[in-house]
């Protein structure tokens, strides 16, 4: 069975909104080895979108700073499963999932493999909702933004975690990534 994996950066007041982290290089080259060890990403519609438009290759659009391609070059690579009930197609290598959340993601967790990577803010929420997160990993960003959306906002039930390890980076983020108990 395939882990899934759940990662997001977060400021130290818990907003999630990616125009407001640091950008740096070392936690670009951290999430393109996250995601190129992972058979596949799970998406929803708005994530999709967002990487889609900003990694598409051979012809992206300009990046920002040379050290982001390694992680665009993964984005773009990766195979991709997207959560949607609006959107009629997806191209690239990228698939529609349509049917029952909970069945569909489990049939991905049951084939082979290393592990599945789940980004975004509602899509993970409904999958803690369901239990199929294996493990969650949270960079800090060492700012405080004071506003901003905040993750897992409706979560019924609280979740637990175990912390399984860290990751200090240079610019003063951190990774934490954890386990459900």
């Amino acid at each position: 069975m395939r882990p899934l994996c759940y990662s997001i950066n977060l400021t130290i007041d818990g907003c999630y909104d990616h125009t407001v982290g640091v950008p740096d290089e070392e936690l670009h080259q951290h999430a393109a080895a996250t995601i190129a060890r992972a058979d596949a990403l799970i998406l929803g519609r708005v994530t999709y979108a967002m990487m889609e438009s900003a990694w598409r290759y051979p012809d992206p659009p300009a990046l920002t700073a040379a050290w982001t391609e390694p992680f665009a070059r993964a984005i773009d690579a990766a195979k991709k499963y997207v959560v949607s009930h609006t959107l009629t197609d997806v191209d690239g290598n990228a698939e529609l999932l349509r049917g029952d959340l909970r069945e569909e993601v489990q049939r991905l967790k049951d084939e082979p493999g290393e592990g599945l990577y789940v980004g975004g803010a509602q899509l993970p929420l409904a999958l803690a909702q369901l239990g199929l997160i294996d493990e969650y990993e949270f960079i800090i960003q060492p700012r405080i933004v004071g506003r901003g959306p905040t993750l897992f906002a409706g979560l019924p039930h609280h979740l637990d975690l175990q912390l399984l390890g860290r990751t200090d980076f240079r610019c003063g983020a951190v990774a934490l990534r954890y386990r459900p108990v």
